[in-house]
């Protein structure tokens, strides 16, 4: 993360943790993810932090769950992109992928690391060209 981006969410690490986690609900919402899913998404913080953060009980996130939210959106965003349909765009994570070895895009950034979710937003991002 850069300096710049750094200063920016240290300004109000709270607003910022609220908004992010609001953004991030929103798309698990329109994905069908299930809670302990979201959970390995946002880097595996304690149960109760999540239920916490779903609260809306949150002073502020660390930079890890930051980006991992961050790639969360702009996948979600290239989805929008590629799909005629927002319907069709949210339907994607959960279809199998040849790009994927057969698993869905899901299944593939469910391995819980922050490279999964690079790839994958890589991916995307190559066939919007």
């Amino acid at each position: 993360m850069s300096a710049l981006k750094k200063h920016v969410l240290a300004q109000n690490p709270e607003k910022t943790a609220q908004v992010a986690l609001s953004v991030f609900f929103n798309i698990m919402d329109a994905w069908h993810v299930r809670a302990k899913d979201q959970i390995t998404l946002l880097g595996k913080p304690a149960e109760s932090t999540f239920y916490n953060w779903k609260k809306g009980k949150i002073s502020s996130l660390s930079a890890d769950t930051l980006e991992r939210i961050s790639y969360i959106m702009g996948i979600y965003k290239a989805l929008g992109i590629l799909f005629p349909t927002r319907e069709q765009a949210d339907a994607w994570p959960h279809k199998p992928n040849t790009a994927f070895n057969g698993e869905s895009a899901l299944s593939f950034i469910l391995k819980g690391s922050m490279v999964h979710l690079i790839d994958l937003r890589r991916y995307l991002d190559a066939q919007r060209g």
